[in-house]
């Protein structure tokens, strides 16, 4: 009876980890499990052994492992059974206002530990969505409890931290992650999951993903699960990104074809295959930058793609901006011709 039980608890809990993203499934447990910043995650193991760990800012692009470094810490600095009274991690989804400093973050900092040695830890994600005030309050709280609470604070843009708790805690870069780092992860997920990928589809992956792992990740299951298998077409289709091929098609009709013919045509691949001008430019961009025009002809073409740019991120029309688009790309052309 009790096995058959014990059986019945255990499925729940495998159905539970299958259903779980595969972010999440797959989000490192203990520092040995990171893949990157090995410098970083060198001292801060230094800092955990010596029980000398400072105030901790962590900063750089979302995806490149700062959230799953500090949990990992936190899991190796205290045992399960005291996780939670050790602990207290608010992100940007809890009301982080002053009041929040004043209340729950200054009663934890403030009350000491009986029976257990150590320090308490407050991790603050996103940090960088507080606002001025919290912030500010935030510097004495800091100073008042240093001796039994540290603070880690985890943010993407150091900018909109203010430079008062910039000079409080001892700062880590997280820069994107390179490909070399991020290619062997992927192979371990797509090996535990068992997904029929491609040598390009891990290609087009690393490159859409740009550095961000989480991305790679979400991009990776939703094309295994939408198309079964992973190339650069499924995961360029998954991700509505235009393909290389239809941006050289879309560069040589604007380069090469009249105005309505160019208009026409880019026209009806958007709508077929449901591209955003944004991504095109993107794209467009760099082949502008691969391509032998003359220097001159170049600053005027990337000027105009500068502006219409700005001008699709105010949200105007796209049909009026593709069109400014092809224009100077004609103009462009016309350029050329009479420079030759």
């Amino acid at each position: 009876m009790e096995t058959s039980a014990h059986k019945q608890q255990q499925q729940p809990e495998a159905a539970k980890i299958r259903n779980l993203p595969w972010v999440e499934k797959y989000r490192p447990q203990t520092l040995d499990d990171l893949i990157s910043h090995q410098d970083i995650l060198s001292t801060i193991q230094k800092f955990i052994s010596e029980d000398r760990l400072p105030h901790l800012l962590l900063y750089g692009p979302p995806g490149t492992g700062k959230t799953s470094t500090i949990l990992a810490c936190a899991k190796q600095l205290y045992k399960d059974k005291e996780f939670g009274s050790m602990v207290l991690e608010l992100n940007a989804s809890d009301d982080r206002g002053i009041d929040i400093v004043r209340g729950p973050i200054l009663s934890f900092a403030s009350t000491r530990t009986i029976f257990k040695k150590g320090f308490k830890l407050v991790i603050l994600d996103e940090a960088d969505a507080m606002t001025q005030d919290a912030q500010n309050a935030l510097r004495r709280v800091i100073e008042k409890f240093t001796e039994n609470t540290r603070f880690c604070l985890i943010c993407n843009y150091l900018s909109k931290i203010i430079p008062a708790l910039q000079s409080r805690c001892t700062r880590f870069r997280f820069g994107p992650l390179t490909p070399e780092l991020m290619v062997p992860r992927l192979e371990h997920v797509v090996g535990e999951e068992k997904v029929d990928i491609s040598e390009d589809g891990m290609k087009a992956l690393v490159t859409l993903s740009s550095g961000d792992m989480r991305r790679a990740l979400n991009i990776l299951q939703s094309t295994s699960m939408a198309f079964g298998k992973v190339t650069e077409e499924t995961v360029y289709t998954c991700t509505g990104h235009p393909l290389k091929s239809d941006v050289a098609s879309i560069l040589d009709w604007m380069l090469n074809q009249d105005f309505t013919t160019a208009y026409r045509n880019i026209m009806e691949l958007k709508t077929l295959k449901g591209l955003a001008l944004h991504d095109i430019l993107t794209e467009i961009h760099l082949f502008v930058h691969r391509v032998d025009f003359p220097s001159s002809v170049r600053i005027h073409l990337l000027t105009k793609m500068a502006d219409i740019e700005y001008r699709l991120s105010v949200g105007t029309n796209e049909k009026i901006q593709l069109s400014s688009l092809i224009a100077a790309f004609q103009v462009t052309r016309d350029l050329i011709v009479t420079e030759a």
